[in-house]
């Protein structure tokens, strides 16, 4: 029975090199990225002289939110492969953050991102306000809010949970 049981958790740790496709995945998901954002870029650097300054603003602004899905996107890539398939080996020199990021910290970054970017689409539709009404533009707050909402939470619990960690590895005094 034990060699049945050795056996069994042998493929389910074995498994976890299923999540390589997923990775990358991810890594063609970020190249295909690369593309639509340097054509965004061209598009902007083409019409820089046409654009106001509103509509520049706004170039801007897609440009940014752009950056900020594909940094979440490494993040992802990098912490999902560190934390549940393998350590990179001797990347730590390169990368300065890896290993550092645990499924609770990825977590709060990840919410911290979307944040980033549910801000930055909310300012592109304010400054669009006219274009919008008022029904839309207090349900795209609302759904901000429950981001930002999400992700103190979340930033709240890890608090809590590290508080928990540290206080179990205290030993008592004698």
């Amino acid at each position: 029975m034990k060699s049945l049981e050795l056996i069994i958790e042998k493929i389910i740790l074995s498994s976890r090199w299923i999540l390589v496709v997923f990775y990358l995945g991810l890594v063609a998901a970020l190249a295909v990225y690369a593309v639509s954002f340097a054509y965004k870029f061209w598009k902007v650097t083409v019409n820089v002289f046409n654009l106001g300054e509103s509509e520049m603003i706004l170039a801007m602004l897609g440009l940014i939110d752009a950056a900020l899905v594909a940094s979440l996107i490494v993040m992802v890539m990098i912490s999902g492969y560190e934390n549940f398939v393998s350590r990179f080996d001797g990347a730590s020199d390169e990368v300065s953050f890896l290993g550092k990021l645990d499924a609770g910290s990825l977590k709060i970054k990840v919410a911290s991102s979307i944040v980033a970017i549910s801000s930055i689409h909310l300012l592109q539709v304010f400054l669009n306000a006219n274009q919008y009404d008022n029904w839309k533009l207090a349900l795209l707050t609302l759904i901000h809010i429950a981001f930002v909402v999400s992700a103190l939470m979340l930033g709240v619990l890890e608090r809590l949970s590290k508080k928990d960690k540290a206080g179990q590895n205290e030993s008592p005094a004698l």
